[in-house]
């Protein structure tokens, strides 16, 4: 039996704004634990069947905690570095569409919300999807993924590898 993921935290100097940030952007419900230090947010739902059917397993969730003492650890005060990265490269976080949403409704709520729009409209063929990316008020990169389908239909005006 294969290691299982089963949890990715994002930092933020301010863990119960970003908490409110992806409630508004992505509909998440917000379950502090506790409040300002960390956050866990809950997208509730299934995983799809290939019927389209929910699964048994629920979506899985996310996390925020304060960067400045990035819990758990043995140590109270945690350990360095205790500031939010905003330059070089860092884990992305890729969240599937929603069949009921859109990139520019989700693109449009999170840029309302201090947000800043990397890139929007490009087709990815070596996994046939659509998407689209933001950097949150905290640094952390959001990319959305679209399913593409079969034989997608390409805008013209999207970018594509």
């Amino acid at each position: 039996m294969p290691d299982t993921l089963i949890f990715v935290d994002i930092p933020a100097d301010d863990p119960s704004a970003a908490a409110e940030f992806y409630s508004e952007v992505f509909g998440w419900r917000n379950d502090p634990k506790p409040e300002g230090l960390y956050h866990r947010m809950v997208p509730g739902g299934q995983f799809r069947n290939p019927d389209g059917t929910d699964s048994e397993i629920g979506n899985l969730h996310i996390g925020i905690f304060k960067a400045d003492n990035a819990r758990p650890h043995p140590q109270p005060e945690s350990v360095v570095p205790r500031g939010l990265s905003h330059e070089g490269r860092k884990p992305r976080v890729w969240l599937l569409i929603g069949d009921d949403d859109t990139p520019e409704r989700i693109l449009s709520e999170a840029l309302a919300r201090g947000a800043t729009e990397l890139w929007r409209d490009h087709y990815w063929s070596t996994f046939n999807g659509y998407n689209h990316a933001f950097m949150d008020p905290w640094g952390n990169e959001i990319l959305l993924w679209g399913k593409a389908g079969p034989n997608p239909a390409i805008p013209d005006s999207y970018t594509r590898e």
